[in-house]
């Protein structure tokens, strides 16, 4: 094991001291860990999944108690008894995992514990005017002022619920509108994968706000596994590895290779091998699928053996595209084509719903695995067994001993860091809830064979070293002759592991292109593609002559739910 680097001498006070925390549930998962934070610096902690990083961020935030050690902040002895108690005292953390509240708006959401009242008596009543208002000065912050703050959390894409979370700690403990944009008394904040979601755009947006915190003197804990990022914001990093701390330095003084090398106990190559694969005829056919605004006129098609991905930025349509194809939402025009046999053309399937899909051999592995694909207070195995019941069970009894069976299989093959099929996945680390959840379409594949998998980020969360058994799994499936199609946020992890991808914008695939005609450069053109005809449309609308008969009102620009054609000259597959 690496030896601790002393603590880079830095001239800010430290503001947050942590002794030989430790914590265990049904065995240890955290153990001694020793750190300081200083003020107006940007800590980075990494480590694989189930390294321990989740599990220290919730102790620092007052979600669960340590087992052992102490803490101190401003000097001052520190042990909140809640995330309430932890953030009075200046200690605020965005989740890797949401916190919202879908059925309430998004200012609601921002200001839930901070309503502004009206009224003479303030009794209960909101003032809905200066709600708005504050709520505006808010997200203006994270680039969400495109947003009516009047709009159900429940009805934005995990990506805005995921700026919506940030904003809502970048708020001042004041609730104003002039305060909206102030640290308030914030001392401490823990950042757990905020990028997990979000593109080019806004990551630039939350580094700004990053920026402005460790002037105000906050001491920030950045958690990710993007290694580009940690090097332009952190001054220093502190690396986990089975619940220890095996490495602390500056930032500097380590290559990104390093630092995974400290995480997995061991190198990594940075290529993919996933085999020998034949691509055969088309499985999947999607042509002039449609939905509102959100997915408009999408056509394109997979072959059996083919990973085919689809980038975009934040609200362009990807995550309601799987949604369409899987039956969760229901299209307005479009039709979905399977090939009925190995090499037939596809032909056109009803899939009214996401039954229809799995009995066509559809999955879906979700973005959302907290709130759409696990029951987080059950077991392990009862998860990875959920969608196969039959497999388990007698008479309509569940066999506890099959399905502790079925579940060690997909732990051991997945390799999923865990106490055994008893425990709550409530309890697992993020990355490890994902090979959850793709473990129990594995588990399903035994008896009812998945013909095509939709993968809705699939390494959302998930560290550099399980990454690769990812990628090593989805090679697996396609060598099977399965067709996959994968959303992703990560330009580069499309451009490694697919044979061709398609670009959403604005609702519609701009482009496709296969492996030898992309670059990162042709994705983020073809990713705007959209936004700018519309743009163009709107701004050509605002030059045509006034409407005859009506004084002052200008001929209605087009709005985003109008139907324009590919802009891709080659058009879709």
């Amino acid at each position: 094991m690496d030896a601790i680097a002393p603590d880079v001498a830095s001239p800010a006070p430290a503001v947050l001291v942590v002794t030989g925390v430790g914590k265990t549930y049904e065995q240890p998962v955290l153990a001694d860990v020793s750190l300081a934070l200083h003020a107006g610096e940007v800590l980075a902690l990494t480590g694989e999944n189930g390294a321990g990083k989740s599990t220290l961020s919730k102790i620092v935030g007052g979600l669960t108690a340590p087992s052992a050690g102490s803490m101190a902040l401003m000097g001052r002895p520190y042990a909140p008894a809640s995330r309430r108690e932890a953030e009075a005292l200046g200690v605020r953390m965005v989740m890797q995992e949401l916190n919202l509240l879908p059925t309430l708006t998004v200012a609601e959401n921002l200001f839930l514990d901070r309503l502004p009242q009206s009224g003479p008596l303030r009794f209960g009543w909101i003032d809905r005017k200066r709600l708005r208002a504050n709520a505006h000065a808010a997200m203006a912050q994270v680039g969400l002022e495109a947003i009516d703050p009047d709009t159900p959390v429940g009805e934005l894409g995990i990506g805005h619920q995921q700026l919506v979370e940030i904003a809502r700690n970048l708020i001042g403990n004041g609730g104003d509108a002039g305060s909206s944009g102030s640290s308030g008394d914030m001392r401490v904040l823990i950042l757990d994968e905020p990028t997990a979601m979000l593109t080019g755009r806004d990551v630039e947006l939350l580094f700004e706000q990053i920026a402005r915190l460790k002037a105000r003197g906050v001491a920030l804990v950045y958690i990710s596994h993007r290694l580009e990022e940690l090097e332009r914001i952190a001054q220093r990093v502190a690396v986990l590895r089975d619940g220890r701390l095996v490495r602390v330095d500056a930032m500097a003084n380590l290559t990104p290779e390093r630092i995974v090398a400290l995480m997995v106990g061991r190198e990594l190559g940075e290529r993919i091998d996933l085999g020998q694969r034949r691509i055969g005829a088309p499985l999947l056919k999607v042509e002039g699928l449609t939905r509102a605004k959100a997915v408009r006129d999408v056509s394109f098609e997979v072959r059996a053996g083919e990973i085919f991905g689809v980038s975009g930025l934040i609200g362009a349509g990807r995550t309601e595209l799987m949604r369409l194809i899987y039956g969760a939402d229901r299209m307005e025009r479009g039709t979905v084509a399977l090939a009925p046999t190995p090499g037939a053309a596809p032909e056109p399937v009803q899939i009214g719903s996401p039954a229809d899909a799995v009995r066509l051999g559809i999955a879906l592995i979700t973005e959302d695995r907290k709130g759409e694909g696990l029951l987080l207070p059950q077991p392990l195995a009862a998860n990875v067994t959920l969608g196969n019941l039959g497999a388990v069970s007698r008479y309509g009894v569940v066999d506890a001993a099959r399905e502790n069976t079925l579940a060690r299989t997909q732990i051991d093959a997945l390799r999923i860091r865990t106490a055994g099929p008893a425990q709550p996945v409530g309890e697992l680390s993020g990355g490890n809830q994902q090979k959850v959840v793709i473990g129990r379409w594995l588990a399903r594949d035994i008896t009812h064979a998945m013909r095509v998998v939709l993968f809705d980020e699939p390494t959302r969360g998930i560290d550099v070293g399980a990454k690769f058994d990812i990628y090593a799994l989805l090679g697996a499936l396609a060598r099977e002759g399965r067709a996959l199609v994968v959303v992703s946020s990560d330009l580069r992890e499309l451009m490694l592991i697919c044979d061709r991808i398609g670009v959403m914008s604005a609702g519609k695939m701009t482009a496709i292109y296969g492996r030898d005609e992309w670059s990162q450069d042709k994705l983020l053109a073809a990713a705007f593609a959209g936004l700018r005809a519309e743009d163009a449309l709107v701004a050509d609308a605002a030059d045509l002559p006034e409407t005859p008969g009506v004084v002052g009102m200008r001929a209605r620009a087009p709005t985003r739910n109008v139907q324009q054609g590919n802009d891709d000259p080659r058009g879709s597959a």
